[in-house]
């Protein structure tokens, strides 16, 4: 199978998106046999559920993961990235449920990724520059960042945005040890994620961070009724605390060890990972044929 034949499966987390849940928009992205999508319904009280399962039914490229609570956007990412590896996909990633990465960008992300064996991540990054269509509310975008450059000392890198919601990985032992426990950030867990992916544990090394690149979009916008307020802004900035103090704890090691360790933009260089499986969560998963429901 050629970099380009790997499947990619794209995780998108829903919680109460019966209003704004593009069934059309979500339907072109699958009929281009570019990706499948998974939703995670996580507990939605809403017709959430009712919607997705009627996506699922008139798609073979859509199915459906329901959770029985909320458990929050983090948990339901985490758990849709293993079921979607326990199935077989040689590349995932999420995507936010309300389009404002349009998919024609989440596409490119994809491809990006496929056709360079050398990466382990593609993130999208909302530059704004001539030429793009990039819409921000200006608060939000300050706010942004600010914890970007903060994200970026956590994590003794230079990248522009951690918290674009569209990210895509190339499945590899470290990606499925980095997804087997929980994230501690509610929050923050794009940066959580990416320090978990560089560094490793005991079950798998970290991966190159020359293995990962940031994609600037070509156009992104704010949507009306996006769940990402100042508060849980501010929640965030204080999530990557225990971020800085293990990448601190790192360092020293690595001084006392003789290593060097500096900070470094996100680019790409050759690492190709291998394909490994994955626990299986234990809620319910529903495929295209619609399965059971919430």
């Amino acid at each position: 199978m050629t970099p380009e034949q790997e499947s990619a499966v794209i995780v998108v987390p829903c919680f109460n998106e019966a209003r704004r849940i593009d069934e059309r928009a979500f339907g072109a992205i699958v009929a281009t046999e570019q990706v499948r999508l998974l939703f995670v319904d996580d507990g939605s009280t809403d017709d959430t559920a009712e919607i997705l399962h009627r996506m699922a039914r008139s798609s073979a490229g859509i199915e459906v993961f329901s959770l029985a609570s909320n458990t929050g956007k983090a948990e339901a990412v985490r758990r849709g990235l293993l079921v979607a590896i326990r199935g077989g996909a040689g590349v995932v990633g999420y995507y936010d449920a309300d389009l404002a990465t349009p998919p024609e960008e989440l596409l490119r992300l994809t491809r990006e990724l496929q056709s360079r064996p050398e990466l382990s991540g593609v993130l999208a990054s909302r530059v704004a520059r001539l030429g793009s269509s990039i819409e921000r509310n200006a608060l939000r975008h300050y706010v942004g960042r600010a914890y970007a450059t903060i994200a970026s000392t956590a994590l003794g890198i230079t990248v522009y945005d951690t918290q674009c919601g569209a990210k895509v990985f190339r499945v590899n032992d470290t990606l499925v040890a980095a997804l087997a426990e929980p994230f501690r950030s509610s929050w923050a867990f794009d940066v959580e994620l990416l320090d978990r992916l560089l560094h490793g544990d005991g079950r798998a090394p970290g991966l190159a961070v020359t293995s990962f690149v940031e994609l600037p979009l070509a156009a992104w916008h704010d949507v009306t009724g996006s769940k990402m307020r100042l508060g849980p802004a501010v929640a965030a900035l204080f999530d990557l605390v225990p971020i800085a103090r293990r990448r601190s704890r790192r360092s020293r090691a690595d001084a006392e060890s003789g290593s060097n360790s500096r900070a470094v933009a996100l680019t790409p260089r050759r690492s190709p990972g291998r394909r490994s499986s994955a626990p299986p969560p234990s809620e319910k998963h529903a495929g295209s044929t619609g399965g059971n429901g919430p």
